[in-house]
């Protein structure tokens, strides 16, 4: 890997510099947190987890975990799966172990902008694959043919989306994959919204469609449970050994009260229990926000999510989205995330995963702050 100058990570900076100071997170991009009583239940449980040894897991992820990860994929074992600390080590693990000077990244915009800023910064190229709002958000595959080269290595994807909460479905997935092959070309999916459907079933996974391919998801969505700062890799075994020296590099291993926590979450009962719990969630909280857009349809337009518990909506007034954001933070004590950080101004994205009254209260005050902030626009003052 050759690093050149690191190019600043706009949306975790913004996030992590107010999130903490602000009256109302509408910037989370996942549900209401677990507690961890919640998630512990019973007294035998408890007990269990107070007697844990706090020395190290097995740095790939103990033999538990990675067999309850894999039991989340059809046809994988406890051998595809290295345990990260986030889905973010995840993705740079593996944009890490790929990407070299001169390489390209086809990259799925808007998005996290991880691997957009990774593979400039080892020395590559970041070309865009934009996800298009008159398609519905959906992906163009004439489009990805048209811009892979003999120098792609790496197809980004994130399915389901951030910020927009489209869900690219098994036949473009399949699609994605036939391009890249005919290529010579890797594909990773960041997965970690999987398991956060409005409707439907679960989203399909990359996983088992190439073995090129490479999954990454983790617990800080779906699951509710970013604390534990747990995620993971699925791929191939051989490709699953080699990232394994490369976070023999970074973190070492998560920790042990994480991987024992991680284990418990994913054990079969617990597991259905909280995606329900996720999706009971999300469809109370997005009536919410739907009606809160339908009442401001001069100012909002937002497509419907399918999946997450994220909304990216396009906003009428004529002024800067980062812009909006700082002024949201100061006059209201809100945080939302401004589209700039996702490369689309014009727009912000607006998370609706927490609990409904402090939702509907933080509503109240953006829709309030975007009407006096039009009529001084308006006014010219």
């Amino acid at each position: 890997m050759v690093c050149l100058e690191l190019e600043t990570f706009h949306l975790e900076r913004f996030q992590s510099t107010w999130e903490h100071a602000v009256e109302y997170n509408l910037a989370e991009s996942g549900v209401q947190p677990l507690a961890l009583e919640e998630l512990l239940g019973g007294k035998d449980v408890v007990e269990r987890f107070m007697k844990r040894s706090l020395g190290y897991v097995h740095t790939n992820g103990s033999p538990s975990l990675r067999r309850n990860i894999s039991e989340l994929y059809q046809d994988a074992g406890e051998e595809n799966v290295l345990v990260t600390n986030g889905s973010s080590e995840a993705n740079f693990l593996a944009a890490w172990s790929l990407l070299e000077r001169g390489d390209e990244a086809l990259v799925m915009l808007p998005n996290y902008a991880q691997v957009w800023g990774l593979a400039k910064m080892m020395g590559g190229a970041a070309v865009p694959l934009w996800l298009r709002n008159r398609r519905g958000w959906n992906l163009d595959l004439e489009e990805v043919k048209e811009k892979v080269s003999r120098k792609t290595k790496l197809v980004a994807i994130c399915n389901p989306n951030n910020p927009t909460g489209a869900v690219i479905d098994r036949t473009t997935l399949r699609g994605i994959c036939e391009i890249a092959e005919d290529a010579g070309s890797w594909v990773l999916c960041d997965e970690v919204y999987r398991g956060a459907e409005l409707e439907g079933g679960m989203t399909p996974s990359v996983w088992g469609i190439y073995e090129k391919a490479i999954a990454t998801s983790g617990l800080s969505k779906a699951f509710g449970l970013p604390g534990l700062r747990v995620g993971w890799i699925l791929a191939r075994k051989d490709v699953a050994n080699r990232l394994w020296a490369y976070h023999d590099y970074t973190t070492i291993c998560v920790s042990a009260a994480s991987d024992f926590l991680a284990s418990l979450a994913l054990e079969a009962d617990n597991k259905a229990r909280i995606l329900s719990r996720t999706r009971r969630l999300l469809t109370s909280n997005w009536s919410i926000l739907e009606r809160w857009f339908g009442r401001h349809s001069g100012i909002f337009a937002c497509e419907k999510p399918k999946a997450g518990a994220v909304s990216f909506a396009k906003y009428s007034v004529n002024e800067n989205s980062t812009l909006i954001a700082e002024r949201l933070v100061r006059e209201k004590g809100v945080l939302i995330v401004p589209g700039d950080h996702f490369l689309m101004d014009g727009y912000v994205r607006i998370g609706y995963g927490s609990d409904a009254g402090r939702l509907e209260k933080s509503l109240a005050l953006v829709s309030d702050f975007f009407e006096r902030l039009g009529k001084r626009i308006r006014s010219g003052s």
